[in-house]
C-alpha cells in the first residue's frame, strides 16, 4: 500500500480529476484484517485485441463482494462506444459495432468505476490484461494509471499449485479450468459481467480453501 501512496503523490501532480482524487481518498482496513471483513470489486473487460496498444475496451462488468458473499444487487455491465470498431474480436465476445453505437463514453464508465472502487480491493482473473486497458483509459483521461490495490485469481491459483508441487497444464489457468478444480459450475465465457461473477465465485472458493488452516488477512493477499 505504501508504494501506491508514493506513486499517487507523484502522479497526483499531473492529474486534476475530482473522480480520481475522491477514489484515492478512500481508506482501507488494516493489514491484519481478516479477508471476510474486506470488500472487493471484481471486474472483467471485453476488448478488441489482446494488447492495449492494438485495441480498446469494448465492455466492462463488475460485482461487489462484501461480508464474504457476492452482492448481486451491485452487478453492473456497460457497453462502451467503440472508437475503432470490433474487427475480428467479434468472433470471441459476439459484440458488434451496431450494438456499441449506443454505448456509454469511457469517461462516464470510468467515473462510475472509480466511484464503486473507492475503498475496495480490485479483483481480476489475469489482471495484467484487464488493468492494461483500464490504465489506458485512465491515462488518456487523467494522465495517470489507476494505482489501486488489486489481486489476481489467476496468480493466486498458480501460486497454490506451485506450493503443492504441481505445474499448471497448458491452459490450466484459464478461468473455466480454475473453476473446475473447485467444482464450480460451467458458465459461458466472454461476457464481461458473467466473467466477473465467475471470477467472484472463484475468489471466494480460493479464499475459503486457503483460509481453512487459519486466518487469511489483507496483508497476505496484497503483496
Amino acid at each position: 500500500m505504501m508504494g501506491l501512496k508514493l506513486k499517487r503523490a507523484w502522479y497526483g501532480r499531473k492529474s486534476n480529476s475530482p473522480a480520481l482524487a475522491k477514489c484515492w481518498s478512500g481508506t482501507y482496513p488494516a493489514g491484519g484484517t481478516d479477508w471476510r471483513k474486506l470488500e472487493f470489486l471484481v471486474a472483467d473487460t471485453e476488448t478488441s485485441a489482446l494488447s492495449a496498444a492494438e485495441g480498446e475496451m469494448l465492455s466492462i462488468g463488475w460485482v461487489v463482494i462484501a461480508n464474504a458473499g457476492i452482492k448481486l444487487s451491485t452487478a453492473e455491465h456497460y457497453l462502451l462506444c467503440s472508437e475503432r470498431g470490433v474487427g475480428q474480436s467479434a468472433t470471441i465476445h459476439q459484440l458488434r459495432d451496431c450494438e456499441l453505437v449506443a454505448g456509454i463514453s469511457r469517461e462516464a464508465m470510468m467515473e462510475r468505476f472509480l466511484e464503486v472502487a473507492r475503498g475496495r480491493i480490485l479483483v481480476f482473473h489475469h489482471a495484467v490484461l484487464d488493468l492494461s486497458f483500464l490504465n489506458q483509459v485512465s491515462c488518456k483521461l487523467y494522465q495517470t494509471p489507476l494505482l489501486l490495490p488489486y489481486i489476481d485469481t489467476l496468480q493466486m491459483e498458480q501460486r497454490r499449485m506451485i506450493r503443492q508441487g504441481s505445474v499448471p497444464p497448458k491452459n490450466g489457468l484459464r478461468l473455466a479450468n480454475c473453476r473446475t478444480r473447485y467444482n464450480l459450475p460451467h458458465y459461458p465465457g466472454h461476457n464481461a459481467l458473467v466473467d466477473a461473477l465467475a471470477t467472484a465465485e472463484l475468489l471466494l472458493a480460493q479464499l475459503t480453501n486457503r483460509s481453512g488452516s487459519g486466518k487469511l488477512s489483507l496483508r497476505d493477499l496484497i503483496r
